[in-house]
């Protein structure tokens, strides 16, 4: 038995009561997100799932009513947590479940816990109300939101031993967190509008006449809608092609995990794509039995076995 099953079976009862919690969190709250972690053994999905209860803390103080004070205070507050969960300082029979379950996910996986605090840093982007006039600037903020993700989540899952191109598998766990956020970006245009929010880049908005905002179900006058959306759609495909570079190097659940969560994504993205006004009609998602083919594909290898295909024609 290896080490990290041996700890996870002779887990204590507040642990347990613990991982319990967030794995409800996430169940209620992220579902696409459970949906692929439901592949993986139980110690890396419980893990995942107090890595998506500290991250889903993080992100209900940004997306909160508090006034801005309130919340850098609470954000600097949750900043003070994770240096208690980083210094080993969190016990077992603490009162916040999420802390303890994250310390535990911290000692039984090599969790690069900084990526939190990046997370951190992103969510009080949003609490500035910073705007992006580059794609180079958004990425700033879809590496702290969701690069950090990518990076947290390939300390769970570990990577194959020799694997092949190694030695970039955070970098490649990360561009594949940029093409999540950027799909999440265009799927959400209209809510983030509502929201007073604006993520895509100001140059982008103004290339295609899209300057006067998303706020109601037909696009601005004049404006070049399915233009951006499309163009923006072809910048997420190529951080999927490069991001899918990191399918080879897991073990079999943990990448039928990540095919699982970026599938259902980059079906979302072709939804977008054949009808971009979509997106400013409401939400657009997938039914729960394209979710499972999916799923079924992750399982099956396919999508890491067609990368690898692709990586090899590349070499010769």
């Amino acid at each position: 038995m290896s080490r990290t099953m041996e700890e996870f079976t002779h887990m204590s009862a507040p642990v347990r009561a613990a991982y319990s919690y967030c794995e409800a969190v996430t169940g209620t709250q992220a579902r696409n997100f459970a949906y692929g972690i439901r592949l993986l053994p139980a110690d890396k999905r419980q893990a995942m799932s107090a890595l998506y209860a500290f991250s889903r803390r993080v992100d209900d103080i940004g997306d909160g009513f508090l006034g801005e004070t309130a919340k850098r205070d609470r954000l600097e507050g949750t900043r003070e947590l994770l240096g208690r969960i980083r210094d080993g300082a969190v016990d077992e029979d603490d009162t916040d479940p999420v802390a303890v379950a994250l310390a535990d996910a911290a000692h039984r996986f090599p969790i690069p816990l900084d990526a939190l605090d990046e997370l951190i840093d992103g969510v009080l982007m949003d609490v500035r109300g910073e705007t992006y006039e580059t794609w180079d600037d958004l990425k700033v903020y879809c590496r702290c939101v969701a690069g950090a993700i990518g990076r947290l989540s390939l300390g769970v899952f570990g990577t194959l031993p020799g694997a092949r191109g190694g030695e970039r598998a955070s970098e490649y766990a990360d561009t594949l967190g940029l093409a999540l956020q950027l799909t999440n970006i265009l799927r959400d245009v209209r809510e983030d509008a509502s929201n007073g929010r604006t993520y895509l880049p100001t140059d982008d908005l103004a290339k295609f006449g899209c300057t006067g905002g998303f706020h109601r179900a037909i696009p601005p006058s004049g404006a070049d809608f399915t233009g951006l959306v499309h163009f923006e759609v072809r910048r997420a495909r190529g951080l999927f092609a490069e991001g899918y570079r990191l399918l080879p190097m897991l073990d079999r659940r943990s990448g039928a995990c990540v095919a699982a969560m970026a599938g259902i994504y980059r079906r979302l993205l072709d939804r977008i794509e054949r009808d971009p006004m979509a997106v400013l009609r409401g939400r657009v998602s997938l039914p729960g039995r394209e979710k499972a083919y999916v799923a079924v594909r992750g399982l099956s290898g396919l999508d890491a076995r067609h990368i690898s295909r692709k990586a090899v024609r590349r070499r010769v």
